[in-house]
């Protein structure tokens, strides 16, 4: 799931930070309970999950990230 977020075009990726969390440690166990994720691959937008066990399309990705920039830069 990062891998899809990291090959994204610049273009959106001008529009995010990326963050990825590692389960493995205390962090991302925390993390992943705090933003409500129930399973594995997710991914949230602004502190909610919006995929979780998908992989969205490069293009449905990128229309979330576009949607969501647009919204809060108005």
């Amino acid at each position: 799931m990062a891998e899809s977020v990291k090959v994204l075009p610049e273009k959106f990726q001008k529009m995010i930070d990326v963050h990825e969390w590692d389960l493995r440690t205390l962090e991302g166990v925390e993390r992943f309970r705090e933003i409500g994720a129930r399973s594995l691959p997710s991914i949230a937008m602004d502190g909610t999950v919006v995929y979780s066990s998908v992989i969205p399309m490069q293009a449905v990705l990128g229309e979330e990230i576009e949607r969501r920039f647009k919204e809060k830069n108005r």
